[in-house]
């Protein structure tokens, strides 16, 4: 956690809803997620239709660039709004990283929810699975563990989090609740994942299942980062870390059980948890950040 106060952003004491919606902040929302989104679909769209043989084949790598929509977004609108001043403070939250305990081990969930899988393939199948399979990702060549993990925490982790946590959830957490600013982040969140459904692989083997997850993980899971943003006293290292990871073994395919589900489960099991523990106004022990 960054201790110099004059780089944290706002923590409202206000037990719910302060009044009113600052026009300026309600301008910066809109421009943000109108720029997020047509920089992100840009390259989706025409992915999407490559996919289904409408357009001449597009190289599917590019789907990683889709990634930092969110973050080039949040740039643009903090530059016009707020000039140099409001970037450093965009990017200032990176730098948080002492962090409470239950943060740290949420944190690290994902790798104690691999490992229970990797444990109950041995016990039913009699083999270790292959962890070699951990360093493939899609659409590129065979990276390492550790290239393929740095590469989801920089695009899928980093890209993201920089816009949806480090920009968006602060300035909607002005006048609303908690748990209103996280479900509106959420559907935000979770359109802006359609396009993907019709061209990623893992998404279109999932048939019309794709659709409940991927708004469970959005909208529910919306919920608990609002729940790790503002517990760790706004630290985006913690929102950053905690994406990478869930990504990185989301996608793991050599146990007898797909990490996805689990780990799905245990975003939805938080979300729960946290809203009967906290309550909807600042779904965390903290003040909620705002800015």
């Amino acid at each position: 956690m960054d201790n110099s106060f004059e780089n944290r952003p706002r923590r409202e004491n206000a037990p719910d809803q302060a009044p009113g919606f600052p026009a300026a902040t309600t301008r910066e929302l809109i421009a943000y997620f109108a720029l997020t989104f047509v920089i992100s679909w840009s390259i989706e769209i025409p992915l999407a239709l490559s996919a289904r043989g409408f357009i001449a084949p597009i190289p599917p790598a590019l789907h990683y660039l889709v990634s930092f929509g969110p973050l080039i977004a949040a740039v643009i609108v903090t530059l016009a709004s707020r000039g140099p001043t409001g970037l450093a403070a965009l990017f200032a939250p990176l730098a948080r990283w002492r962090l409470p305990r239950t943060v740290l081990l949420f944190i690290i969930s994902p790798i104690a929810v691999f490992a229970a899988i990797v444990l109950v393939t041995r016990l039913f199948q009699g083999v270790w699975p292959n962890l070699a399979l951990l360093g493939q990702v899609d659409y590129l060549p065979y990276l390492g563990i550790m290239p393929a993990l740095l590469l989801w925490t920089a695009t899928f982790g980093l890209g993201e989090e920089i816009g949806w946590r480090g920009f968006a959830l602060p300035r909607l957490q002005v006048g609303r609740s908690a748990l209103k600013a996280s479900l509106i982040l959420g559907v935000f969140w979770a359109t802006w994942h359609i396009p993907a459904i019709f061209y990623r692989d893992t998404y279109r083997e999932m048939g019309l299942m794709v659709v409940p997850m991927l708004a469970t993980v959005a909208v529910v899971g919306s919920v608990t980062y609002t729940w790790l943003f503002n517990s760790s006293r706004g630290s985006l290292l913690a929102t950053v870390i905690f994406h990478g990871l869930f990504d990185f073994f989301s996608v793991w395919p050599a146990g007898i059980v797909s990490p996805g589900m689990p780990m799905t489960i245990l975003m939805v099991f938080w979300a729960i948890r946290v809203f009967r523990i906290f309550g909807p106004a600042r779904l965390a022990p903290e003040p909620k950040i705002t800015h």
